[in-house]
């Protein structure tokens, strides 16, 4: 048996306020686990992606996500689940004016191949992405894999 407390985690790098990982810390395996606090505006992902072999659910404790997934847009509220099936492409965001706060778990841990998807503004359309780390280490950045352009920067 592992427990911890969520307000002691390192805050991870990403797109999201706050990210912890809740699964690392306690040691699971085969399930990842996130805690998200996000801002209005911002997302638990990167930006529209699938995972090829996870599964992924996101428990929605405070506020509202609107997810897109190719179906439309989603909305999930405080108290409410959603589930991703492995290739089933999503992203959320901070729907309301407030923070929200999310859990997110997938499993297995290593999804597999990610498709992430963004606008490129040089590009003129979604494109291709890959996360790389900005040379001096203070930033994960999103970059085109058809032009090299960036595209997103977190920190």
């Amino acid at each position: 048996m592992e427990k911890v407390a969520i307000d002691d985690l390192d805050n991870w790098m990403g797109p999201a306020d706050v990210k912890r990982p809740v699964g690392k810390a306690l040691g699971t395996e085969h399930m990842g686990i996130r805690f998200y606090e996000l801002e209005p505006g911002e997302s638990t992902a990167f930006g529209y992606h699938a995972h090829a072999d996870q599964e992924e659910v996101f428990y929605v404790l405070d506020g509202t996500l609107s997810f897109e997934t190719e179906d439309g847009d989603v909305e999930v509220g405080e108290g409410e689940v959603i589930y991703f099936e492995p290739g089933e492409l999503q992203q959320s965001r901070n729907a309301g004016d407030g923070r929200a706060r999310v859990l997110g778990l997938g499993a297995p841990t290593d999804g597999g191949d990610l498709t992430l998807l963004r606008e490129c503004e040089d590009c003129g359309e979604r494109t291709d992405q890959e996360i790389e780390r900005s040379d001096d280490g203070e930033a994960l950045l999103t970059v085109c894999v058809e032009c090299g352009s960036e595209t997103g920067r977190f920190s």
